[in-house]
């Protein structure tokens, strides 16, 4: 059974884009077919995948459109090995294009119904807000990813994400879920991440995964080399995280 993720958090620089594509590395590395969907339109995953935004035929914004087949867009990353749907500044017409369209919402959910079966993982990189794009990852996913920074506001942001997924469960994904809370940047020498990370713990419960990722000067360097850091050193702190990461997704959905 595939496994599709959407990866959120309405509040932005909190790690969504570094986690959808070092997530998506490390669970190839573990044998498992995923594909990654960019759905922002900065375009940050394609970047950070080693695919050049600017010059795509096709991206995801033809596939919401109807205008392209995932066959048609579709890339292999290399050397990471995992498949992409990429996307660029194209996208962000998709707003304007869909407003009229019937079962907007559904684009996305549609377009995967095809081939989810030829992967184990479906990560989707969301845009940090709530609009039609995030909606859709939202409408498309069974369970959600949430990357959260251990710093002041991130519980009063993660209150309003909750309120958000509430909503969608209400209305267009009564299946979705929150698989797990990520803390993401972490320093453990820093006084603030431990009390926000006792917080988080304390609210949440088992929702918050063991795994954290570090501060790690080779996890941010990586996007400039078009690599996930696990090609980019394998060694590093941030692979090792990563690495941890998708063996802790793995057991919790049993596979």
């Amino acid at each position: 059974m595939t496994r599709i993720f959407a990866v959120t958090n309405q509040k932005g620089g909190v790690g969504k884009t570094t986690t959808c594509v070092n997530l998506a590395a490390s669970l190839v590395a573990t044998k498992r077919k995923v594909l990654l969907v960019d759905m922002d339109p900065q375009g940050h995953a394609t970047l950070g995948s080693g695919v050049d935004k600017k010059q795509l035929e096709y991206s995801v914004y033809d596939l919401l459109m109807g205008e392209a087949t995932v066959e048609q867009i579709r890339k292999t990353t290399d050397p990471a090995s995992y498949d992409l749907l990429p996307a660029n500044v194209d996208l962000a017409g998709a707003e304007v294009g869909l407003i009229n369209e019937s079962q907007r919402e559904r684009k996305l959910a549609n377009a995967l119904e095809g081939i989810k079966k030829d992967y184990d993982f479906i990560l989707i990189d969301c845009p940090p807000s709530l609009n039609l794009l995030t909606i859709n990852a939202l409408t498309a996913a069974r369970g959600v990813l949430v990357p959260v920074q251990c710093e002041y506001y991130a519980l009063e942001g993660l209150t309003s994400l909750l309120d958000t997924l509430k909503r969608v469960t209400e209305t267009v994904n009564p299946g979705l879920e929150v698989s797990g809370i990520l803390r993401t940047m972490y320093d453990s020498r820093n006084s603030l991440t431990q009390d926000v990370s006792g917080q988080l713990i304390e609210y949440f419960g088992d929702q918050v995964l063991d795994t954290v990722i570090p501060r790690n000067v080779r996890l941010a360097e990586a996007p400039s080399h078009g690599l996930p850091v696990l090609c980019y050193d394998a060694k590093s702190k941030g692979s090792l995280a990563y690495l941890a990461l998708a063996g802790e997704i793995l057991r919790r959905n049993s596979l």
